[in-house]
């Protein structure tokens, strides 16, 4: 079994199987991903993190694709890290290793970990922003997140992505309500991908119309690419856009709130995960929760009042 300054030594030098192993101790939680992290936070900060997000059937995962190889040919190593929807049962990765991804899984420069969302409502999981870090740390010079889902749930992946790119694609219904439920805050950069599709130019004009709406603090303005991925069209566009915008947020002090609200969010984070686990190991809390569950399953009892009831000793 690898020592643990072993397995940091050779994560921080980019070696691949290193860092699949620290990304499983971080899923795993608990001691031993708490120290790990602590060792690999100061070598952090180098990579650019980019979020992608979109309607299912936008594409994402072609994007996410021919983005990585752009970046490849450029002499860059790319982390990709999939966020699947969880299983409620297992907690498992409902899609998988992402097969259609199996173009790019044996490239020497790309590294792909499919990660479930663990029940998180924002589909990033502690483990996953952890994920993000130790990529950082293993000299990544880009790492996508590609998340599952649209909605305001998503608005998540901005607290840990340098820039977020929002993926819509002409002629679904949902992509002007996809605006309306809160992905207009969080869109750096917007995306119309399959734009060889009818009905391009309408969801252009649509999304023109709503973007001079909104206003940002930061004064961005979104710039709109349309794309057709499996064609690898548009891509050297996007890759700009997204360079363009990764350059205008790190001048003045934009910057620094954005990185301070970031650290804020991760502390917060792991302070309401730490504390439930050190309420659930305190004795007999684990039993009166089996036993309380039952009481609201049961309509003995109210949701309200056994959550009181459990921290009432605190």
């Amino acid at each position: 079994m690898m020592r643990h300054n072993d397995l940091i030594e050779r994560l921080i030098t980019g070696d691949t199987r290193s860092v699949a192993r620290a990304i499983s101790i971080v899923e795993r939680g608990g001691d031993a991903a708490a120290l790990l992290m602590k060792e690999i936070f100061p070598k952090t900060g180098n990579a650019m993190v980019i979020g992608v997000t979109g309607s299912p059937g936008a594409g994402k995962s072609s994007l996410v694709d021919k983005l990585a190889l752009h970046y490849t040919q450029q002499g860059e190593r790319v982390g990709i890290i999939c966020i699947d929807p969880s299983s409620p049962f297992s907690g498992g990765a409902i899609l998988g290793d992402r097969i259609r991804m199996g173009t790019i899984g044996l490239h020497k420069n790309i590294f792909i970990r499919s990660m479930a969302t663990r029940g998180n409502l924002g589909g990033l999981s502690r483990a996953t922003v952890d994920a993000v870090a130790i990529l950082d740390a293993a000299r990544f010079d880009k790492v996508i997140v590609e998340t599952v889902g649209v909605g305001q749930d998503e608005v998540e992946i901005v607290k840990t992505a340098d820039v977020s790119v929002v993926v819509l694609v002409p002629g679904m219904g949902d992509d002007i309500q996809a605006i309306k439920a809160g992905i207009m805050e969080i869109g750096d950069v917007f995306v119309i991908n399959k734009a060889d599709r009818e009905g391009v130019l309408r969801t252009q004009k649509e999304l023109e119309a709503l973007l001079s709406l909104a206003h940002r603090p930061d004064m961005w303005h979104p710039p709109i690419v349309p794309t057709v991925a499996t064609e690898n069209k548009g891509i050297d566009d996007l890759a700009a856009a997204v360079a363009s915008y990764y350059e205008f947020q790190s001048r003045g002090e934009a910057s620094v709130h954005r990185r301070q609200a970031i650290a804020k969010w991760r502390l917060l984070e792991l302070l309401q995960e730490r504390l439930l686990t050190d309420l659930l190991k305190r004795n007999g809390t684990a039993e009166k929760l089996d036993d309380l569950s039952l009481a609201v399953a049961e309509k003995r009892s109210d949701p309200y009042s056994a959550v009181e009831e459990i921290i009432k000793p605190i």
